[in-house]
């Protein structure tokens, strides 16, 4: 099998060309239950957006990360598998677990069982307004990256009424968009899998099996399920969710942490956040390197390699990305008020992004803001 050489496209304005990889962390998956120390209390006291992250504090002895095996968690998946994060941490441990979808994560992070994590915004979202401020979200991570997938007997959305669709979890972030979207068709849904159009939450290589199987229609998937479902499950795009939002670009993937973790750990936050600034430097000169790196590595975790094909196509759906698209952050959480999924709330708080700025002018790039939110 010859090398994959592909280009990725970006978009601007960015301190240096970014491409797409999908990588899987090699190496040993700690299992949250199994850390070393206990987590401090969630606090419900949300850190204020864009002010300056206290300075007091110690470095933490080791960092729990959680993150997904899908390319849209690119950043999080070259920073654990080439050491950025380790290096960065300086001899804290760094202690990892997989998750298949945000929810989980969330209740991962917001129990003490997680320190920080790349997390779908809105799961993010959906967990600080549950916990009155838990967590914060301190940078981005990956932008686009999300289609409605569906099989041949469906060629518009006119056709979806009585069929199935899958979603990762409900109220992740695919999930709000699917829903959302077929509200907007006219179609309704419910949490119970009923409604015009039955959505069935299941996990992401679940949905491919079903797929393939005939068993459901089709599904609203992050690559690189997307881009499984077109090459291995025949399927095709209905809805590539880029064409749902202004020039194209809306928040996939962002880096959040206990709100109490940021509160006692600064020096630790920064030194993630350093870590994936680097390693989205190495995904930008890196792409051949790192096209081997996702076959090995997601092999490692799932026993199956992404086919040539795969990759070729999910390595131009999305963008590695530091910032956190705090713009689209109120679309989703309309979205989420318009499925009955969250009640609408003012979102002062959810943002600090200090530390990435800090970290951004550091390393000689433009810093990034919350603006667009209307209240940051």
């Amino acid at each position: 099998m010859s090398p994959l050489r592909i280009a990725h496209r970006s978009r601007e304005p960015r301190p240096y060309k970014q491409v797409l990889l999908a990588a899987v962390a090699v190496g040993t998956i700690a299992a949250s239950a199994a850390c070393a120390h206990a987590a401090s209390p969630v606090s419900s006291t949300p850190v204020a957006a864009n002010s300056s992250a206290s300075s007091a504090g110690t470095a933490a002895s080791d960092v729990r990360l959680g993150y997904f095996a899908n390319v849209t968690h690119t950043t999080a998946i070259v920073g654990v598998a080439k050491d950025f994060f380790a290096q960065k941490l300086a001899g804290a441990k760094l202690e990892t677990q997989i998750f298949n979808a945000g929810p989980d994560e969330m209740t991962a992070l917001l129990g003490g069982k997680l320190d920080a994590a790349y997390v779908g915004p809105s799961s993010a979202l959906n967990a600080w307004v549950k916990s009155k401020g838990g967590l914060v979200i301190v940078a981005g991570a990956e932008n686009a990256g999300a289609e409605l997938v569906v099989s041949s007997k469906i060629n518009a959305p006119a056709d979806l009424k009585g069929k199935t669709l899958a979603s990762p979890q409900l109220g992740n972030t695919q999930d709000v968009a699917l829903r959302y979207w077929l509200k907007q068709q006219g179609y309704t849904t419910d949490q119970q899998g009923g409604g015009d159009v039955k959505i069935t939450p299941t996990d992401n290589a679940t949905s491919l099996t079903l797929f393939e199987a005939g068993k459901i229609d089709g599904a609203w998937v992050p690559e690189p399920w997307a881009s499984r479902l077109v090459v291995e499950g025949k399927g095709h795009v209905l809805v590539d969710e880029k064409s749902l939002w202004p020039n194209s670009q809306f928040a996939t993937t962002n880096l959040v942490v206990s709100t109490s973790f940021l509160q006692a750990h600064p020096q630790s936050v920064k030194a993630l956040i350093e870590g994936q600034i680097a390693a989205n430097a190495w995904v930008s000169a890196n792409s051949a390197d790192a096209a081997k790196l996702v076959n090995s590595t997601i092999k490692s975790l799932t026993g199956k390699s992404l086919k040539d094909p795969v990759i070729t196509r999910a390595w131009t759906e999305e963008n590695v990305t530091n910032d956190p698209e705090a713009s689209s952050l109120q679309t989703s959480l309309d979205h989420a008020v318009s499925d009955g999924l969250l009640k609408q709330t003012p979102l002062n708080g959810i943002y600090d992004l200090t530390l990435l700025n800090q970290a951004l002018t550091d390393a000689g790039q433009p810093t990034v803001s919350a603006a667009g939110l209307g209240n940051q």
